[in-house]
């Protein structure tokens, strides 16, 4: 790592450079496209909701005005809209220099995309899954590419219920979001292992933010934790986006994150602290359920690459 107490100054200039950030319109993803525009990137912002990334890039540009930013429709949890923006950037870009895999839903109540598929498994891993491999050609050409995976601490307490992937015979919304954050680490462990073999110079790297007060905790269920835990110990439990981001820009962008590594707060627990490597659980490194649960998400997304 670089030094004890990286911070966002210690970020290598990112001048020439393009990133997509995916939920980039607040909470993590919002710092994270601020501070890489901040170091000179261009970024698009891969939001839903485009009057909301509107929004935010208007908030990015009172402090950088010359800021390099685009903005574009994803709804990561529809495969069509997944195949569209990738389609639509893949004409427009021949390469691309950083993904960063961040929207996510947490803790809400079952319900299925349009795919028909649990909307946490497809919000935070299945569509991330799919527009990996659909701008994999983009990563592949340019210099020294990665592809940052971002889980959760949630993800310690978690299995893959391949039996019961999409919650037909019961699903808790916790559950199935912790599911989902282990899905995140998994995958980006394995696509790091299958990007080694097949010679790319593109690598994959995975961050949690600790326990950040994002967006996220406006969920039904994940509500009551932030009504509850937040004015009781807030500053011991949780530290602001800007905080929670480190992590995540450091595995993004500094030469010291290893390929296939994964990062977090170094405090008790990794809830809070300065960036340092993060406890890779066990079930996170199964590698036949990583297999497996890389030939399920092709089968589910219909996207297929790095064959094993």
């Amino acid at each position: 790592m670089d030094k004890p107490g990286w911070q966002m100054q210690d970020m290598p200039d990112q001048s020439g450079r393009l990133a997509i950030v995916t939920g980039a319109n607040i909470g993590l993803g919002y710092e994270a496209a601020l501070a890489l525009a901040r170091r000179g990137a261009k970024v698009i912002l891969a939001c839903r909701s485009m009057p909301k990334a509107e929004a935010a890039v208007q908030r990015i540009r009172i402090e950088l005005p010359k800021a390099d930013l685009q903005i574009a429709e994803l709804d990561i949890s529809d495969m069509d809209s997944v195949r569209h923006f990738a389609s639509e950037f893949r004409r427009e870009h021949a390469r691309l220099d950083l993904l960063i895999n961040n929207a996510g839903v947490m803790a809400i109540p079952r319900q299925l995309t349009r795919d028909g598929f649990e909307m946490q498994l497809a919000t935070n891993h299945l569509g991330h899954f799919a527009l990996t491999g659909l701008l994999l050609p983009c990563l592949n050409a340019a210099p020294h590419a990665r592809v940052v995976a971002v889980s959760s601490m949630a993800a310690r307490h978690a299995s893959i219920a391949f039996d019961n992937l999409m919650g037909e015979r019961g699903c808790r919304p916790w559950k199935a979001y912790n599911q989902s954050k282990l899905a995140n680490l998994m995958f980006g462990r394995e696509l790091q292992r299958r990007l080694a073999r097949s010679g790319a110079t593109t690598t994959a790297v995975i961050a949690h933010p600790g326990s950040a007060t994002t967006n996220l905790f406006a969920s039904p269920g994940a509500r009551i934790v932030k009504q509850v835990l937040m004015p009781l110990a807030s500053r011991l439990l949780f530290h602001a986006p800007d905080r929670g981001v480190l992590p995540i820009l450091f595995a993004a962008t500094s030469p010291d994150a290893q390929p296939g590594a994964y990062y977090g707060p170094d405090g008790f627990q990794e809830i809070k602290g300065e960036v340092a490597p993060a406890c890779v659980p066990k079930a996170a490194r199964d590698q036949p359920a990583a297999s497996r649960l890389w030939k399920v998400s092709e089968s589910l997304s219909c996207v297929e690459y790095l064959s094993g």
